[in-house]
């Protein structure tokens, strides 16, 4: 890759950051912990699917410890949810959008450097969704949630998936640039949003089972 497109993946990964780190501060402000728990809950969401990454491909020390401005979002985010949680904590969509765009920018970003790295497209793919995910992954199970990737009302995984693919096809035709990886975000934004506001479902592990809580299904019915 070029000198050009390396800043422009830093830059990437700086926003997607950012968008991270303020749904975990947001998250921290609804679970009311402290500022220390916020920055902490920011710094583990944002900085957790690229240290997974990077570990994976063992391109040394992840970015987030060798890179001070990786430091930078987790901190302003803190800051910004503490001094404005009280005029936005009604609208609880923020968290799932803010969410949304940290997995829009995350699984082209992610994706990029597995190529980058060498990866077979469909591993690249994979870990692109991997650093997708795996921030927020860490930041429920360290709230005390039920994990989005996990949560069969919600669609998580799948339109990671679709941006990482697009990513690498992109990339294989030699059409990736900046103007395609904005294109491929706001499709992977849009597409995460609108599941969750319309509530969409994949099916579940068993044919004929139900949701619980939606179909007013109890227990008996997975027996």
């Amino acid at each position: 890759m070029t000198f050009s497109f390396n800043v422009v993946l830093v830059w990437l990964e700086l926003a997607g950051v950012f968008f991270f780190a303020v749904s975990g501060s947001l998250l921290a402000a609804r679970k009311q912990f402290d500022m220390i728990g916020s920055l902490l809950l920011a710094s583990l969401v944002s900085l957790g699917g690229g240290v997974i990454r990077d570990i994976i491909i063992n391109a040394g020390p992840p970015a987030a410890f060798t890179n001070p401005a990786y430091l930078a979002p987790p901190l302003l985010a803190t800051v910004l949810v503490y001094f404005l949680f009280n005029g936005v904590q009604r609208f609880t969509s923020l968290l799932t959008l803010f969410d949304a765009g940290g997995l829009a920018l995350f699984c082209i970003s992610g994706t990029l450097t597995a190529l980058a790295a060498g990866m077979h497209p469909f591993a690249a793919v994979l870990l692109g969704v991997t650093t997708a995910v795996g921030g927020g992954l860490l930041r429920d199970i360290t709230a005390n949630e039920v994990p989005q990737l996990f949560n069969s009302n919600d669609l998580y995984a799948l339109p990671a998936f679709l941006g990482s693919a697009l990513t690498v096809v992109l990339s294989l035709v030699h059409s990736f640039n900046v103007v395609s990886a904005g294109a491929v975000a706001v499709l992977v934004f849009v597409f995460r949003v609108t599941a969750w506001r319309r509530q969409w479902r994949i099916p579940l592990a068993v044919r004929g089972w139900h949701r619980l809580g939606l179909d007013g299904a109890d227990s008996g019915s997975r027996d």
